[in-house]
């Protein structure tokens, strides 16, 4: 498949090169005008002079249409293009038939059989260059798209890497001072603790730079975030995560439900003062959907200033993500009740 893709995107290089779309657009047109006249009786040589003279007026028209008439008034004019262009070719034609009508000196017979021709060749350059002008659009469409797919990717990596910002610093920092107070006490926990957050900071700076990446290693993550929050969280908090389904072959966006989990503890779980909150996961998995929800406890009063807001500032991201890597493929709805928050996201695994 890397071979294929690299293949094909060597090909669409070298055919996006100006000078090699231009060559083959005028090798195959003379084709096509060597095509027409190859049956019709004509001197070989005599038919390629006059199919080279046509040629000539067709780069003409090409050309005058493609850097100035579209550049200056398609865009803006188009109705002022196309009269510009019909006119350009009405003006053309005339001098394409003299020249050809001098050329036949010596063929008088063909002289007659020009002029009863000069509007098929008007029609002739007509179409030719609004060819011309069919294949730009198409080009600068094509243009537009891989520039438009380039930066969509180069967004998509921006914003994977400002998640992976903005979750690094408040998670290490947490994790490390509950760390340092279980080596305090001699915890047998300690290293366990520092096992799940060296898995945690390997996935998030190595195996998590991909477009997708296993299912299972992000609920291994998650299941490593749950861990750690659960030492700091106090004895009556309730954390679960529940996960159904076959998980070991389905690839996701990385670093998805991140936060929505982070979200679930910043502005529900850490504020309980005295226990009973809690935070529940569930992830259910088919074979091209995927269903997530994780519902969390909310407080009445904040502490502080400190106020709640709608999902955090990563809810945003989030959103902004789905819509790049899962267009027509997401349902993402959020319930906030007087005690609750509830996210259910629902996912195609296809796209």
């Amino acid at each position: 498949m890397k071979k294929t893709r690299t293949f094909l995107d060597r090909t669409y290089e070298f055919l996006s090169r100006r000078t090699v779309y231009h060559g083959l657009f005028w090798l195959v047109l003379f084709a096509l005008m060597r095509w027409s006249d190859y049956n019709s009786g004509i001197d070989t040589w005599f038919a390629v002079g006059n199919e080279l003279i046509q040629l000539v007026f067709y780069t003409l028209l090409v050309y005058v249409n493609l850097y100035y008439l579209i550049q200056r008034y398609l865009a803006r004019h188009v109705l002022v293009y196309f009269l510009l262009a019909i006119a350009f070719c009405a003006v053309i034609t005339p001098i394409e038939v003299l020249v050809l009508y001098l050329k036949f000196s010596s063929r008088p017979e063909y002289r007659t059989s020009l002029i009863q021709q000069q509007l098929w060749i008007f029609w002739g350059n007509l179409l030719v260059t609004f060819l011309s002008t069919i294949l730009r659009v198409i080009m600068d469409w094509w243009r537009y798209q891989n520039e438009k797919q380039v930066l969509l990717t180069q967004t998509i990596q921006s914003e994977l890497r400002f998640l992976k910002s903005q979750i690094n610093p408040h998670f290490l920092f947490n994790t490390l001072n509950n760390l340092y107070a279980l080596t305090l006490k001699k915890s047998d926990k300690a290293p366990e603790i520092v096992l799940k957050l060296s898995e945690i900071m390997r996935y998030m700076l190595y195996e998590c730079n991909e477009r997708r990446v296993l299912l299972s290693r992000e609920i291994q993550y998650i299941n490593n975030y749950l861990d750690l929050e659960r030492l700091r969280q106090p004895e009556g908090a309730t954390i679960s995560f529940e996960v159904e389904g076959n998980v070991s072959d389905q690839t996701v966006a990385p670093l998805l439900f991140v936060p929505f989990l982070e979200n679930s503890f910043k502005h529900g779980l850490n504020h309980t003062v005295n226990g009973g909150g809690f935070v529940k996961l569930r992830l259910s998995a088919a074979t091209d959907m995927l269903f997530f929800t994780i519902e969390n406890s909310k407080v009445d009063v904040f502490p502080g200033n400190q106020h709640s807001r709608s999902g955090g500032i990563g809810l945003v991201n989030v959103r902004q993500r789905l819509e790049m890597l899962y267009p027509g493929q997401h349902d993402l709805s959020i319930e906030n009740t007087p005690d609750r928050y509830i996210v259910s996201l629902r996912l195609g695994l296809n796209s």
